[in-house]
């Protein structure tokens, strides 16, 4: 099975690797994005986390006049119900669920898999953790938003699923508005995601770092 490049950064400490953060990026960034964050974390060693940052292919993106980029999928118009490309965004669900499977023939507890995304990578990792057949730990949804919303279907294991949803109260790219549509909906499927709004724009601050690790150490502590 070919799976996705990534990068990959185990925690310090010398514990052995228990757990795994599954992190895709954002249109146009790659698997490099965020692994400088993992050390601002300051995360327990005893946690034993293996953080996986995945590359998504290069693809025509039509909202960029089909310039060829790093994407999850394509987005067809910048307008609030955000048209993509739903097939493409299921095969990205599909890779993400190939690097879940290689975690758990790795030794980890599915129910020790935390699947995050920025931006486009939060809408893969809701479709991505929504419906895998086994039990994760949990989804991270930063500056993102429900992008197959209305056509999911959601794995009944995953009904009790933690969801902590993080977004800027000044995004000129995906609106906050987006983000509390996503919390919405999710609730009236019964779910009880954490949500966290911060001053800033499509971006990651000081705070929001800070609410990350105190989440990752409630799911995973």
């Amino acid at each position: 099975m070919d799976l996705l490049p990534a990068i990959e950064m185990e925690s310090p400490g010398g514990v052995e690797v228990n757990a795994s953060v599954i992190w895709l990026h954002g249109l146009g960034a790659d698997g490099g994005d965020f692994a400088p964050m993992v050390p601002q974390l300051d995360l327990p060693g005893h946690f034993g986390i293996r953080f996986i940052f995945p590359h998504a292919p290069s693809i025509p993106v039509s909202i960029n006049n089909g310039y060829v980029m790093p994407a999850w999928y394509d987005i067809k118009q910048m307008d609030t119900d955000r048209h993509v490309d739903a097939e493409q965004l299921r095969q990205s669900a599909r890779w993400v669920h190939q690097l879940i499977d290689r975690e758990v023939e790795r030794g980890v507890d599915s129910r020790r898999i935390i699947i995050a995304g920025f931006s486009q990578g939060g809408a893969v990792s809701y479709e991505a953790a929504l419906t895998y057949p086994l039990a994760l730990a949990g989804i991270m949804a930063l500056s993102s938003y429900f992008a197959s919303a209305d056509s999911i279907e959601i794995d009944s294991v995953q009904n009790q699923l933690p969801i902590m949803i993080c977004h800027g109260s000044l995004d000129p790219v995906l609106p906050e508005s987006l983000g509390r549509k996503g919390l919405e909906t999710l609730e009236s499927l019964g779910f009880t995601p954490q949500y966290h709004s911060y001053p800033m724009e499509h971006a990651v601050c000081p705070q929001e770092i800070v609410d990350i690790a105190a989440w990752i150490g409630s799911v995973l502590g």
